[in-house]
């Protein structure tokens, strides 16, 4: 009831204030899991490209968040879960791969963390990784304008997310090269959904 009460209200926030336009929702398989991966800008990427589906979503989030215990409680209750940042947590690793394996959503951002200017950043493999350990299809979703809420001069801008259609991982998960190759095919497809976004 928590999570679905939240969607609801960042759902209404998002169309009313911000305006926001969605594009391929349909591409977001009914059931079964799959990993979101999209580009990174704004704190407020995680309930925009969550509260406008309608399947819940799962989130990493830095274990900072969860120190205080309030706050820390109410993420959990919509799904988020811990990882350190700056080096290799293999628990919230597991956690993303048990996550999939129960058949759930999964929200990662493959640049780490986010981009001040709005301009994609460089994959790490995570994403990739996760992909390949389990054998979730990837949908890239590309969000435009968000890193422009807090430094546009005042002014509230129109924000559009497009969710893209799913691709897989085929490669062998032991190769750094073929993940590497994936994590650039997938930024490589969120950059394109960006530019249909600007044109739209």
């Amino acid at each position: 009831m928590f999570y679905g009460f939240l969607q609801h209200l960042f759902r209404l926030i998002f169309y009313v204030i911000f305006r926001a336009r969605v594009y391929g929702r349909e591409n977001i398989p009914v059931e079964g899991a799959v990993i979101l991966a999209a580009n990174h800008a704004s704190n407020i990427d995680p309930p925009l490209m969550a509260s406008l589906i309608d399947r819940p979503v799962s989130y990493m989030a830095k274990i900072e968040l969860f120190e205080n215990p309030i706050f820390g409680a109410a993420i959990r209750r919509c799904h988020a879960f811990p990882v350190k940042r700056g080096a290799s947590d293999r628990g919230a690793i597991k956690a993303a791969v048990n996550i999939l394996k129960e058949g759930r959503i999964l929200g990662l951002f493959p640049e780490g963390t986010r981009s001040k200017t709005g301009e994609l950043q460089k994959a790490e493999a995570g994403v990739a990784l996760i992909a390949a350990m389990t054998g979730a299809p990837i949908v890239p979703v590309a969000i435009l304008n968000s890193h422009r809420i807090f430094s546009n001069g005042g002014l509230i801008p129109q924000l559009r997310i497009m969710y893209g259609a799913p691709i897989m991982f085929h490669g062998d998960r032991k190769s750094k090269e073929e993940l590497d190759a994936f994590s650039e095919e997938i930024m490589a497809h969120i950059a394109r959904m960006k530019d249909e976004l600007v044109k739209k």
